[in-house]
């Protein structure tokens, strides 16, 4: 399979411009997530791979050929978009089937193709049926199909999940899961959905303006983001940000914020330490405050209960931490009611440390 590599890739329109040096390596077999908000140039990424987007400087090589002068057919890739863009009069076979017909491929490779891939993607019942008589995530189903039946080196994905309810996207996360499985290929995935990510991904791209944030597989962006948009983009709910300062004291070194003082341990004390009097931002994750009424101080937080909402085995609280908002996340059967001041221990573990100005982690 090939690798694919970005090397100082730079888009502009213009005098604007939107990608600024993406450096990046694929490697084979890989499933890469380009994840971001809007805007982050994630999506114009994948449209340079794909030769929808021209390259206004640096290179994009394909098992290390040049490939950024070439046309998208001369490509050895497949794209599957976030419209479907099926062929509303062709019935779902044509549709799977149409690349090959122009490749002009023998009558009997195609139908054993097809069928293959129906199969594969559970569409051997709908191979009759035209895109208006499916559902939303059955035409996707057989958009992929379409892409599949190339059998490329390299399969793009852009967004094609947002056009779906919730519960249909995660029955498609499980579906492109398996499929990713099963077909071993190469494939880049771009999506805003951090869950998408998470669940996905091989290796997590984070970009936002246009610059890459931090790379690395699901785990390791969220237990050690480089920066703050990294922490506060991935996981869900987001990570908690509250503003203190750097106290290095005779009981320990502490971050002394508006209704808090927090005793930090092990390694982050250590980085800490070196860092006295710094103005810092504390992010700490919903999971990582956990409800303990007899937790010592400096050791937990006391929050107001401002918010509750029901999920089902789990509850979500707004809650007040001198005039920041707290998100924490509890079992729903714990005895909590709205009003209440209420002690959680934080997981020293789950701390992190951002400076104030630059946002970078310590």
């Amino acid at each position: 399979m090939p690798t694919i590599h970005l090397e100082n890739l730079i888009k502009r329109y213009g005098s604007v411009q939107v990608l600024h040096g993406i450096e990046l390596e694929m490697a084979d077999n890989e499933f890469t997530v380009l994840v971001g908000p809007s805007g982050c140039g994630k999506s114009t990424t994948l449209r340079m791979i794909a030769g929808l987007e021209d390259v206004s400087e640096g290179e994009i090589y394909v098992d290390g050929k040049p490939v950024s002068q070439l046309e998208p057919k001369d490509r050895d890739l497949a794209m599957v978009f976030q419209d479907y863009a099926l062929y509303p009069h062709m019935n779902v076979a044509k549709n799977m089937s149409f690349a090959l017909l122009l490749q002009k491929r023998p009558k009997a490779e195609i139908d054993r193709k097809v069928r293959e891939v129906a199969a594969t993607l559970g569409l051997t019942d709908y191979l009759g049926r035209k895109p208006g008589e499916l559902s939303g995530g059955q035409r996707q189903r057989v958009a992929m199909g379409r892409a599949l039946t190339r059998d490329a080196g390299i399969f793009l994905f852009d967004e094609p999940l947002s056009n779906l309810d919730a519960k249909l996207r995660g029955q498609m996360r499980a579906e492109l899961a398996l499929m990713s499985q099963r077909v071993q290929k190469n494939m880049i995935y771009v999506t805003h959905d951090q869950i998408e990510a998470m669940t996905l991904a091989d290796r997590i791209v984070v970009m936002h303006g246009g610059y890459i944030q931090q790379q690395g597989s699901p785990e390791e962006l969220f237990k050690k983001p480089v920066n703050k948009f990294v922490a506060g983009f991935l996981g869900m709910p987001p990570m908690n940000f509250l503003n203190g300062d750097i106290a290095d004291t005779a009981d320990g070194v502490f971050v002394n914020g508006d209704g808090f003082a927090l005793k930090l341990e092990g390694e982050r004390a250590s980085a800490a330490k070196a860092h006295s009097s710094r103005q810092v931002t504390l992010g700490v994750r919903p999971s990582d405050l956990v409800y303990d009424a007899d937790a010592r101080a400096g050791s937990a937080l006391q929050l107001d209960i401002i918010v509750s909402e029901y999920v089902g085995a789990q509850t979500v609280l707004l809650c007040r931490c001198g005039p920041a908002n707290v998100v924490v996340e509890v079992n729903s059967q714990t005895p909590i009611a709205l009003g209440q001041t209420l002690t959680f221990a934080v997981n020293s573990a789950g701390v992190h440390l951002f400076d104030r100005d630059s946002e970078v982690a310590l």
